[in-house]
């Protein structure tokens, strides 16, 4: 028997443990208190999955117009140009708040010009890219990413990190037939250990849910990737686009 119990606040609200997720809460955390839910465990997400790495401009015979030309022609040239500016523009940024939260990212022995010993990073070569470019740990890059992350939020004092809590439904002023535009309150979440229903409100919700790529039969995606947030998102009537773009 499923039974409501407790109302908790916050004033972010973010559904979802992977990358996005955490990332966001670690952001949030410095305007104000952070909820974090996931369905699993916070390391069982796509993120976890991902093996090869991050694309960025680190070596000095790349460029970022280099990377913003092969992103745009691996899109076949659907990709909003604008979007993929700002992101290949950010990325050696994001980087380095990576390597200061504690990823490992693979590193080899470089012997520069003037023949000092130096470490560099290990950059990878993968499909579409141009110049070496891909920062990796090992073939278990979203495991050690996941894991600097996970420990970041919770050593934390301001960011709770709620387990096998599994969102049901976004709860918004329209559902509640409030007058005025449309926003989201909060959510209904299931406790899935005690099969208890909880009422959480938030200044803001961010959807972190991921795609649902196991929607499909044939797919390297987790169980976990089944578009419930997708779903919650349309229910409460936001605007769904490009679900016709999977990595399968």
């Amino acid at each position: 028997m499923v039974t409501e119990q407790q109302r908790l606040n916050c004033d972010y609200l973010i559904i979802g443990s992977g990358c996005a997720g955490l990332t966001a809460a670690l952001k949030a955390v410095k305007f104000g208190s952070v909820l974090v839910i996931t369905k699993k465990a916070a390391a069982d997400c796509n993120s976890s999955w991902a093996q090869g790495g991050i694309a960025c401009v680190m070596d000095s015979e790349d460029s970022m117009e280099s990377h913003v030309q092969d992103t745009l022609k691996a899109g076949a040239y659907l990709c909003k140009e604008d979007v993929v500016r700002r992101i290949v523009g950010a990325a050696p940024a994001r980087i380095e708040e990576l390597i200061e939260l504690g990823v490992n990212f693979t590193r080899r022995r470089d012997i520069s010009e003037d023949g000092n010993d130096t470490m560099a990073f290990d950059l990878g070569a993968e499909g579409g890219h141009s110049h070496r470019r891909i920062l990796h740990a090992g073939d278990i890059s979203g495991q050690e990413i996941m894991r600097a992350l996970i420990a970041a939020c919770q050593a934390h004092d301001n960011i709770t990190l709620l387990e096998n809590y599994q969102a049901v439904d976004l709860i918004s002023s329209r559902h509640l037939d409030w007058d005025g535009p449309n926003r989201c309150l909060g959510a209904f979440v299931l406790e899935r250990q005690t099969k208890t229903v909880h009422t959480i409100l938030s200044r803001f919700v961010i959807l972190a849910t991921g795609g649902a790529g196991k929607a499909y039969l044939y797919t390297s995606n987790p169980d976990v990737a089944c578009g419930e947030g997708i779903a919650m998102a349309y229910r409460a009537y936001c605007e769904i686009a490009n679900m016709e773009f999977y990595q399968f």
